[in-house]
């Protein structure tokens, strides 16, 4: 059956993909390190296993929400998801190197602005990724992205719940 995780670093969407989560009965994996306060995106009466999960059925495995503290340390939340993907499992991220992770274990990506990374296309994000990255470390400086607006949330919901179904 198919789960949700949510890559939560300074993840601007995490209700709207709960949201989307409850709708679909899909059960969601919150994962960030462990200076956060992960539990706040959990609604008391949400089930938190398995057993408990609300909405299953023969097609569903009903939603729940678990709560995954990593330590602190580059890349920590990232290969927690990468450790217990399975393929048709869906990530939330804005890391360019965990999408590419994750769409080679032959699960889903998509970004907090509702951009669905695609395996045509990874790549090359990477590619401009690491021409950005040079170019700063020479003391240059890239654009960097655009304000978050509620058309990027609205993309979001809609698009994760098309992954979704």
């Amino acid at each position: 059956m198919r789960t949700l995780y949510l890559d939560a670093d300074a993840c601007p969407v995490t209700r709207e993909a709960l949201v989307c989560a409850r709708r679909a009965r899909v059960p969601v994996v919150i994962v960030g390190n462990t200076t956060q306060n992960l539990e706040r995106h959990v609604r008391r009466d949400d089930p938190r296993d398995d057993a408990h999960a609300r909405g299953a059925d023969a097609t569903h495995a009903g939603f729940w929400v678990d709560v995954l503290d990593v330590s602190v340390g580059a890349d920590s939340a990232d290969f927690a998801i990468v450790e217990r993907l399975q393929p048709d499992d869906v990530v939330v991220t804005q890391d360019i190197g965990l999408a590419s992770m994750v769409l080679g274990r032959g699960a889903a990506a998509i970004g907090a602005r509702g951009r669905v990374y695609s395996r045509a296309t990874i790549d090359m994000d990477l590619f401009i990724r690491h021409e950005e990255k040079k170019v700063r470390r020479a003391g240059g400086r890239t654009r960097g992205p655009a304000a978050f607006t509620d058309e990027d949330r609205e993309r979001f919901s809609h698009n994760l719940a098309g992954l979704l179904r």
